[in-house]
């Protein structure tokens, strides 16, 4: 892939840099001394993205945070989960605390930057990493200059791996709003998601000029010249869809291993946005790694996600 445009890596930098409520940076700082066990310098960078970011709200939803650190070393002082870090990133944890009288609640996803790094470039052939972070994300803290400019390096190449993705489903280049929208549809599709199909042209909505931005920087850079046949293209999205659903089981798994009251988050969340509720017998309270895939299953057939 060619060289990143020095326009949309300074696009990219200056959305990374906006301001975040207070409680945002407090939750931060605590999962950053929690996850290193008392070495925060062993954190690169911090993001923050998703629904809180959205709505500039800590409180009343979970602020979604990932920390992405030097090595796994770092982080986890048992092999196990060293190993369930690099074999299926990220080890997702929750944390809350009290902040000016209230509780602020986050869980943080735990990678380091040079996994991170691959997984949102052309290499890493599913969407969950591209996809997430070619949306708004904002940098909180980073350790020096050389990891925050590393970090918004792999943001803007979610945006260009994202986006090429989508091109090859298209046999001429489509508007902008086209591409994103049919992209982010495409990348719900991959995952067990509780959202519906209007989710993506709502993106598009909130973000048209940024996408459209981004858009008009690759386009000038010939980044959205075809590179795939349709059939090509359409084949790869059929098979992320089918690798996905099976990664999407896997990590909900391992959360309710690595996630403090992962299960009861992760029902939660899923009746939050799809109306399903679903409640767990005391046996799968009591062992949620071996019902996990149970759960999923009866959510899966009620609609909770897709």
């Amino acid at each position: 892939m060619s060289e990143l445009p020095n326009s949309l890596l300074h696009l990219i930098d200056q959305e990374t840099n906006q301001p975040a409520d207070p409680a945002i940076h407090r939750i931060a700082e605590a999962a950053c001394q929690r996850a290193t066990q008392g070495r925060p310098d062993a954190v690169l960078s911090v993001l923050f993205y998703g629904s809180c970011l959205r709505s500039g709200v800590p409180h009343d939803s979970l602020v979604d945070l990932y920390l992405l650190v030097d090595s796994y070393d770092s982080v986890h002082a048992g092999t196990l989960m060293r190993h369930l870090n690099r074999l299926l990133p990220p080890n997702v944890y929750y944390i809350e605390i009290a902040h000016e009288g209230r509780t602020v609640r986050a869980k943080y996803a735990v990678m380091t930057l040079d996994q991170f790094a691959r997984r949102v470039g052309p290499a890493g052939f599913h969407p969950y990493f591209w996809a997430r972070f070619a949306q708004p994300t904002g940098i909180l803290a980073a350790r020096d200059e050389e990891s925050r400019q590393e970090t918004v390096a792999a943001l803007a190449r979610a945006t260009v791996t994202l986006a090429r993705a989508a091109r090859g489903l298209f046999g001429q280049t489509p508007p902008p709003e086209v591409l994103w929208t049919r992209a982010f549809a495409e990348t719900y599709r991959t995952e067990l998601r509780a959202e519906d199909g209007g989710r993506a042209r709502q993106l598009y909505d909130r973000y048209g000029d940024r996408y459209d931005r981004i858009w008009e920087c690759l386009q000038a850079e010939g980044l959205l010249s075809e590179t795939l046949s349709t059939s090509e293209g359409a084949r790869r999205w059929l098979m992320r869809r089918l690798a996905g659903k099976l990664l999407s089981v896997l990590r909900l798994a391992k959360a309710a291993f690595t996630f403090t009251d992962g299960q009861a988050y992760l029902l939660w969340k899923i009746e939050r946005h799809s109306g399903v509720r679903v409640a767990p017998t005391a046996w799968q309270k009591r062992h949620p790694l071996l019902s996990a895939p149970i759960l999923a299953w009866r959510l899966y057939r009620r609609g909770g996600f897709r």
